[in-house]
């Protein structure tokens, strides 16, 4: 088997079945009694991060963020199947243009795993060979950088992600390659060294937003693989949603801040939840999340703390969460 092959396998392998994946962390009745087994937004799990669960318990702050819950069966009054408005900012199949100067391309539907709390669970998507994509970030010369999301960017195979990147470089105003990835985090065997050829041979600035919540998430074979990234010289960023239960007090964001920075990750954004379908049980109300930020000023240097923001649709950009004046 080549490396190339190996981490497709242990994708293929994920945590699928509820009843396995309660076997595997020997979950009790009571605990059983509080999964949903039947949801439209299916299981996905990597066995590394399985792994990090403690058994026998729905508590744990992995186990949390991507074991299916009866709680997601709520119905609650503002949370709706696309709570970013995404498919109103479509200027193509897979092309979202929200903000100056930068476009998100949606570029699969596959990630590593699946959050409970995604967003963007009831996308549309629409996978294809990027012409329609790439014939209009070549038309519209205010475009600079360009988001590689979905999905995850990194669930794509080296050739079409080699051909994607070539595209985009072929492009004279396109002058930063973004990636949105949570692909490291549970398959860090991703990081393969023909996927850092792929980035090598770019001529654009590419950087790298990971998508991280809690301390336990990171091992020592996800800090090696964000390694091989950084000795490239590109920066890796980090952005973390506010999740209640998870990490939803200033220790547990210090402790995950602080790792970070110890290998080179720049805390970039924490995110006020969006408020999609069934992720109610997850929302913290804004109060709280400015308390934290301003503990999080007394324990940590100002560039381990992240931005606060939450997305409101048709504004200009991310906003800015902040005490009111007055």
């Amino acid at each position: 088997m080549t490396i190339v092959d190996l981490w497709r396998k242990i994708q293929k392998e994920n945590f699928t079945n509820v009843n396995k994946l309660a076997d595997f962390l020997e979950l009790d009745e009571k605990n059983r009694s509080k999964l949903a087994h039947k949801k439209k937004f299916s299981l996905s799990l990597p066995m590394r991060l399985a792994e990090k669960i403690c058994k026998n318990s729905l508590n744990d702050p992995i186990a949390l963020q991507f074991v299916p819950l009866i709680y997601e069966e709520i119905n609650s009054v503002g949370f709706i199947s696309d709570p970013v408005c995404d498919q109103n900012f479509k200027k193509c199949k897979s092309v979202l243009h929200k903000y100056s100067g930068r476009a998100l391309l949606i570029s699969c539907s596959a990630c590593a795993m699946h959050c409970r709390y995604c967003f963007r669970q009831n996308f549309n998507y629409e996978n294809g060979n990027f012409h329609e994509e790439i014939d209009f970030l070549n038309k519209d010369h205010s475009i600079y950088e360009v988001i590689l999301s979905g999905g995850d960017p990194l669930a794509l195979s080296d050739s079409k992600l080699s051909h994607l990147i070539e595209k985009l470089s072929n492009i004279n105003h396109i002058k930063i390659i973004r990636f949105h990835t949570r692909f490291p985090i549970g398959i860090p065997e991703r990081i393969t060294e023909n996927f850092l050829s792929i980035l090598r041979r770019s001529p654009k600035q590419i950087i790298f937003i990971l998508h991280v919540n809690h301390v336990n998430e990171f091992d020592d074979d996800v800090f090696a693989s964000l390694k091989k990234i950084r000795l490239l010289g590109i920066p890796i960023l980090s952005q973390s949603v506010l999740l209640k239960n998870v990490n939803d007090n200033a220790e547990t964001l210090k402790n995950l801040y602080l790792k970070e920075i110890e290998n080179g990750i720049i805390p970039y954004y924490l995110h006020q939840l969006d408020k999609v379908s069934g992720a109610s049980h997850f929302d913290v109300p804004k109060e709280l999340g400015l308390q934290i930020i301003d503990k999080l000023k007394q324990l940590l240097p100002g560039y381990a703390i992240p931005k606060y923001v939450e997305e409101i649709p048709w504004a200009t950009s991310k906003t800015h969460i902040l005490h009111e004046v007055g």
